[in-house]
């Protein structure tokens, strides 16, 4: 049945669903009609941007059950401390500081470990293997369990867990216990945190007559919003007169008009984007940012490796002004959608990661159309990660790989009602040519 699909062995393991009805005979005449349907729907999307789907029904991941036991509390390792952990086998996973990590557990091993982690802090490991398929991670980051259930189906054990990523660590030593249980040895990375560029020549009488942004009042417009953090800004960079370099040069390194200079670039990315759901601390800023890029392995590990969240943010700034589409990672020419199309589904921004009944952790990019697909199979709403909506395979129309789904509404008032969902490990970040680049190889990647 495999083979039929177009999409090979690994294709069942990729999919959302345990059972597929693969297209009939007529595939080729049915994919055109799909292909037909496509281009409708980039033009009833670019009409209507109104979302009627309740946020926060994708955060809950519901499709684990409803029963699953809650914890509370969180479990911080000291800075700079070595720590033994156990590590999360067979993940594809490069987990970022609080990221979402669903996760469905079959083998005897995992279910083991997780039942040990439960006993203890609640905390493992998930290492950040990226493209390059070195032998052993060097770096990695704890996950800690807030919810977890255990289940049997079919005489088969099952766990199904809820973890959030809290603190990345470099790898010392890996080493595997009889029960083939692999623990490591790692050091927990400190966050930087940087002073305020100007904090060397600024007074500090006067500091507190500063206005602070979080002080304008919540009902003001856009523009005067706009007018009072001019203002806070002119006020707050006064003291480089008293330097050598003019304001801007410290505004590149500070956190504030950093994190400003992002939500710009989140509210083209997602005209619905909700200023109030991102963090206000400005590591927790940039991890957000880091989860929701819909970048590769190779670029997540660099955003993995920086130790301060202002040197994070300015490189999320350039990879967020330099993306322009997405194209088929296998393929690496073929365009499957652009950067103008991403919006927000979810709380957690435009990228989340779910897991299917497989146990395949997909990290989905919701945007509004995409291009050279193939639709493989029928619509099913079984174990659809956004309720309300039945999921049909997507395959990149050249090279037949796994792209991701197509998500149609099952109701009518339901928006938008139909929505592309694209598994960023088929991605590939992608910049146009310049005239000064040769060959293809110079503008694909970015570089940090």
């Amino acid at each position: 049945m495999a083979d039929e699909g177009g999409g090979g062995e690994g294709n069942i393991n990729d999919n959302m669903g345990n059972q597929l009805q693969l297209l009939p005979d007529n595939e080729e005449e049915e994919e055109e009609d799909d292909m037909d349907t496509e281009d409708r729907d980039s033009e009833e999307a670019e009409i209507s941007n109104t979302i009627t789907f309740d946020p926060s029904l994708p955060t809950s991941h519901a499709y684990l059950g409803s029963d699953m036991e809650e914890f509370h509390g969180r479990t911080v390792h000291d800075d700079d401390s070595c720590q033994t952990i156990p590590v999360l086998p067979h993940t594809a996973v490069m987990l970022v500081p609080g990221q979402t990590l669903p996760l469905q557990l079959f083998r005897p091993q995992e279910v083991s470990m997780m039942r040990s982690v439960i006993q203890r802090d609640r905390t493992f490991a998930v290492l950040a293997h990226s493209d390059a398929g070195e032998l052993q991670a060097e770096f990695g980051t704890t996950a800690e369990i807030y919810a977890y259930r255990e289940e049997q189906e079919y005489g088969i054990e099952t766990v199904k867990v809820k973890a959030v990523g809290r603190q990345r660590f470099k790898v010392h030593e890996i080493r595997t216990q009889a029960d083939g249980i692999r623990q490591a040895k790692v050091q927990i990375l400190p966050e930087r945190i940087l002073p305020d560029p100007l904090s060397a020549v600024q007074l500090t009488p006067l500091s507190r007559l500063h206005m602070h942004p979080s002080s304008k009042p919540v009902n003001q417009s856009c523009k005067q919003a706009q007018c009072c953090w001019n203002v806070y800004q002119q006020r707050k960079f006064h003291c480089a007169s008293l330097t050598p370099w003019p304001p801007w040069v410290y505004a590149l390194y500070d956190s504030e008009s950093l994190m400003n200079r992002v939500k710009k670039q989140l509210h083209e990315w997602d005209e619905n984007l909700n200023d109030d759901s991102l963090p206000t601390n400005a590591v927790d800023f940039s991890y957000r940012v880091a989860a929701c890029l819909p970048i590769d392995d190779g670029l997540r590990l660099q955003l993995l490796k920086i130790g301060s969240a202002i040197q994070r943010l300015r490189c999320e700034l350039d990879i967020m002004d330099r993306c322009t589409s997405l194209c088929c990672k296998q393929c690496q020419d073929t365009e499957i959608t652009t950067k103008n199309e991403i919006f927000s589904l979810s709380l957690y921004g435009p990228m989340a990661a779910y897991v299917n009944p497989h146990g395949y952790v997909h990290e989905t990019l919701t945007v509004y159309k995409a291009n050279n697909l193939n639709l493989v199979g029928r619509p099913s709403t079984l174990h659809s990660w956004f309720p309300g909506y039945a999921w049909t395979i997507a395959q990149c129309r050249n090279c037949g790989s796994h792209m991701g789904w197509k998500f149609t509404a099952t109701k009518k008032d339901l928006s938008p009602p139909r929505f592309w969902g694209l598994t960023r490990s088929a991605m590939l970040p992608r910049i146009p040519h310049s005239d000064g680049e040769e060959g293809r190889e110079g503008s694909r990647l970015f570089c940090l």
